[in-house]
C-alpha cells in the first residue's frame, strides 16, 4: 500500500477509535488512545492498555512506563518516531485493571487493521497482554522469550513491558536486548518478496 494511502488509512482508523462504542470502557474513558508512529514503520509495539496518563493526553506510552519505554527505545539504538506503538486495548480499564477478554475481542480488529496497514517486519509484544493480543494465547513472557513467535508470518518478539520495569529495574537489560534483536530483525531483508 502506498505511503499516502496508509498515512489516511492510519488518520481514519485514529478518528473511528475516538468514536468507538465496542465495549464498556468507552463509557468511562477521557479519551481513546489510538496507536502512534509512522505509516512505514518496520518495528510495531504492542502494549497492554492506556493508564491514566494516557487516557489524559489520548496517546500511547506517555506516563512512567513511556518514560522508560523511552529510555529502553535509546537504549537500544531506536527512535519512537521510528516505531508504531499501541496497545492491545484503546480505553483505560478502571483502576488499571488487567484488560477482559470480550474488551480484547472488541480491540482486535484495531489491533489486526494496524497490523495489516502498516505491514512491519517484527512485532513486539510488551507483555503478556501484548503478547495475547498478537498471538491469541495467555503465554508468560518469561516462558516465551526468546521463543519463535510470528503473527501471519511476521516474527513477534516477547518482552516485559515497560511497567514491569518500574517494579524490577533488572528488566531493563532484557527490554533492551529484546529491541535490539527487533532492531536487527527490521533490518533483515524480507523473505517471500517483501
Amino acid at each position: 500500500m502506498p505511503s499516502a494511502r496508509k498515512d489516511r488509512t492510519l488518520r481514519r482508523m485514529a478518528k473511528e477509535i475516538r468514536q468507538c462504542r465496542k465495549c464498556s470502557l468507552s463509557q468511562r474513558r477521557k479519551n481513546a488512545v489510538p496507536g502512534e508512529g509512522p505509516s512505514n514503520a518496520r518495528i510495531f509495539l504492542v502494549g497492554e492498555a492506556p493508564g491514566k496518563a494516557e487516557d489524559e493526553k489520548g496517546e500511547p506510552f506517555v506516563g512512567m512506563a513511556g518514560r522508560v519505554l523511552d529510555e529502553a527505545l535509546k537504549k537500544a539504538g531506536l527512535h519512537r518516531s521510528k516505531v508504531f506503538i499501541t496497545s492491545v486495548l484503546r480505553c483505560r480499564p478502571p483502576n488499571n485493571r488487567n484488560p477482559k477478554a470480550k474488551e480484547i475481542a472488541a480491540c482486535r480488529p484495531y489491533l489486526e487493521s494496524y497490523v495489516e496497514t502498516i505491514s512491519p517486519r517484527v512485532l513486539v509484544a510488551l507483555g503478556s497482554y501484548g503478547l495475547r493480543g498478537l498471538v491469541g494465547k495467555t503465554l508468560k513472557v518469561g516462558e516465551t522469550r526468546g521463543k519463535r513467535l510470528d503473527y501471519k508470518g511476521t516474527p513477534v518478539i516477547a518482552t516485559y513491558h515497560p511497567a514491569a520495569v518500574l517494579y524490577n529495574r533488572k528488566l531493563m537489560r532484557k527490554l533492551v536486548s529484546d529491541l535490539k534483536k527487533a532492531k536487527s530483525k527490521s533490518q533483515a531483508k524480507r523473505s517471500r518478496g517483501g
